[in-house]
């Protein structure tokens, strides 16, 4: 945590200080940002106050006065609530706008984590509670270069990964041994653990109308038995299972065959011009020196897919932001879901992944990159970009 860089920001973003609250380690992003192990015993209310200027302020509770020990500053201990409520109006002293992990309305959830109840006692010293949204986006999703080696290398196996499934799947329906959508997650995962990679959940491996479900799950029993002629979705996600590990996220797209039928490789084609056209947008503004809102990529985005005929079927956002987790808290390529006008900040990574699933035909696209911005504002791709739907009986 860089407490200097933080005060130089809220200044420049007219903002009195950052108050961090947390009970039961309810805040991720407050671990992260202050370095504090959310694995810690922790039953009671805690704050950190950073200052726009001067020396920050910690109040803890009286049995657990250690809590944010770690952290420089100035220690307040309270025991009964008004106690509490006494030390929090000393500590912000004559601040008037304060950001809180907190978002009007709701409009990114990502970062509204601070309860009404909290923000209602804020609100009562005469202090204005503003969203945190864009110092999430510069402080969480900043990546340094530790960081961003471990994305590379998770890409290097993921793509490895996601070229083995698509052979295996090949040479089952070769040998008349076809396999189901779950046969081939689970082969996917065992390939994950055996290289060192950690992930919660899926891949997402989907045929035909499967495939029309953006977040289709393969289970024992919903799966479908692969066969000649189906379109096959490979969605995989996965980070090298160590500390500060940050995810790599891909999806790619196969048919059972050996050549492609007209109408699924057009609508693919509209995908990947719409993935494209995104990409470039962002890599001209930002190595222009523009500032670039993860809204604006959306409209970008969409633009191309509903000039096609096809905005009905596109039912998700553009993107997300990148980090230790596969979803994480910075800048979103969102104007669907919400309206993220946030600016994509130099030093993080994101995905891009326009979908088209139209369920009544039984068939669904999505391809899928992740995008990094360099803290020199160059702009590229981590690993191979799909441009062709992989002809799967040609492997």
């Amino acid at each position: 945590m860089d407490i200097a860089k933080i005060q130089s920001t809220l200044k420049d973003m007219k903002l009195d200080g950052w108050l961090f609250y947390d009970f039961h380690n309810r805040d991720a992003i407050a671990a992260r940002i202050l370095g504090r192990d959310r694995n810690k015993f922790a039953t009671r209310r805690w704050f950190y106050y950073i200052p726009a200027e001067g020396e920050p302020k910690k109040l803890v509770h009286r049995i657990e006065t250690a809590q944010l020990d770690m952290l420089p500053g100035e220690k307040y201990i309270y025991l009964p609530w008004g106690e509490q409520h006494s030390h929090l109006k000393t500590i912000l002293g004559n601040a008037k706008r304060v950001a809180m992990q907190y978002s009007p309305n709701n409009a990114i959830p990502y970062v509204s984590i601070v309860d009404g109840g909290t923000v209602d006692l804020i609100r009562s010293f005469g202090v204005e509670v503003v969203s945190s949204a864009d110092l999430v986006s510069k402080f969480e999703s900043y990546l340094d270069e530790e960081d961003r080696q471990s994305h590379f290398e998770a890409g290097v196996i993921m793509q490895k990964v996601k070229d083995e499934a698509f052979k295996e799947i090949a040479r089952r329906i070769k040998s008349g041994n076809n396999p189901t959508e779950y046969e081939i997650m689970t082969y996917m995962q065992d390939m994950m653990r055996a290289n060192n990679m950690a992930f919660t959940d899926g891949p997402i491996v989907a045929v035909n109308e499967h495939a029309a479900d953006p977040h289709f799950e393969p289970t024992k029993e919903n799966t479908f038995t692969m066969k000649e002629g189906d379109l096959v979705l490979i969605d995989l996600w996965a980070k090298i299972n160590r500390p500060r590990g940050i995810y790599y996220d891909i999806t790619w797209m196969g048919y059972i065959g050996t050549e492609i039928p007209e109408k699924i490789n057009k609508i693919f084609k509209i995908a990947t011009a719409a993935r494209d056209a995104a990409y470039n947008y962002v890599k001209i503004k930002i190595e222009n020196g523009e500032a670039v809102r993860g809204c604006d990529v959306d409209d970008v985005c969409r633009k191309v897919i509903v000039d096609a005929g096809y905005g009905d079927y596109f039912t998700h956002r553009t993107g997300h932001n990148i980090g230790e987790e596969v979803h994480g808290n910075g800048t979103h390529i969102d104007n669907l879901e919400t309206k993220d006008e946030r600016y994509l900040v130099l030093g993080s990574c994101f995905s891009i992944e326009p979908g088209i699933y139209i369920p009544d035909e039984k068939i669904g696209f999505r391809t899928e990159i992740d995008v990094f911005v360099d803290d020199g504002g160059k702009v590229y791709v981590a690993g191979d970009i799909q441009q062709e739907i992989i002809k799967i009986l040609e492997l």
